[in-house]
């Protein structure tokens, strides 16, 4: 299990105390661990806040199973790849499947988490953007789960869907979901959405030639989600797209606050007073 919500609100918090203690110091060394310690409260509380609302929030559940069925007849209508079909292409190969069980339930945050440090340390300048790239995600993929349950392809067994989950004992919720409240919020994919923001902000950022490399990541996410069925395609689509959006929003924000950073920057731009007795003269 990951960090609980209250471990992670509790580390923040003394982290902060720390800033305090330490923000009026001019030694630059400390100002940077300052810096960094700020970065990484700022890093567990979102994270904390993430927790919380899985953990905490009521999302509506009525109509779970009828609009993932209704879903699965728009798949089908456009064309998708079966997801039964591709799940029963492995079902049945043991090391696979626990393999993609581990990897759907333990890769998404480490993943996140790595990308994170990478910019925080090597590029810093780009840190900042994909941070807020990233919690705005989070935002809009929750805001989307909690006003429309969807229930994963593998409530749906008469369907031919299987929980490969508890087929091999690797289920990161247990039988039946045991009353998790977001089980029937499959829509959108935060494990895709993250996987996808991890493959962009490395390729695009880093310089190496084996950046590419981390698109396997995303690849595997998408196979893991979709074999283990605990999503559908459209969940990973429309994961995208709140990734796309969040990314618009986080840099016409930075554009506007550049702007009036700019504009109403403190003894700039202020009118030059003109001495009274020379303007007579």
């Amino acid at each position: 299990m990951w960090l609980p919500w209250r471990v992670a609100y509790e580390i923040a918090v003394v982290l902060v105390l720390v800033i305090v203690a330490l923000g009026r110091t001019r030694h630059r060394t400390i100002r940077i661990g300052v810096a960094t310690v700020k970065e990484l409260a700022i890093v567990l509380a979102l994270y904390g806040t993430w927790q919380y609302v899985r953990d905490k929030a009521t999302f509506k559940t009525v109509g779970a199973m009828e609009n993932a069925r209704s879903l699965w007849n728009l798949e089908q209508r456009i064309h998708l790849p079966s997801e039964v079909a591709l799940q029963r292409a492995f079902i049945d190969n043991r090391p696979i499947m626990q393999f993609l069980d581990v990897y759907y339930g333990g890769m998404h945050v480490p993943a996140a988490g790595a990308l994170l440090i990478w910019l925080f340390v090597r590029h810093r300048d780009k840190y900042s953007a994909v941070r807020t790239t990233l919690a705005l995600t989070i935002a809009g993929c929750l805001t989307i789960q909690a006003l429309v349950p969807l229930a994963p392809p593998r409530f749906l067994p008469d369907l031919g869907f299987v929980d490969a989950g508890l087929k091999y004992g690797l289920s990161v919720y247990g039988r039946g979901g045991s009353g998790v409240s977001n089980e029937l919020a499959a829509m959108p994919s935060l494990h895709y959405g993250w996987a996808l923001l991890v493959g962009i902000a490395a390729i695009t950022i880093s310089t190496s030639k084996w950046r590419w490399l981390v698109l396997v990541h995303a690849v595997l996410t998408t196979l893991a989600v979709t074999i283990t069925a605990n999503h559908w395609w459209m969940d990973g689509v429309v994961a995208a797209m709140v990734l796309g959006l969040a990314y618009l929003l986080q840099r016409n924000a930075t554009v506007v606050f550049g702007w009036l950073a700019a504009r109403y920057r403190p003894g700039e731009d202020q009118p030059i007073e003109q001495d009274p007795a020379a303007a007579t003269r």
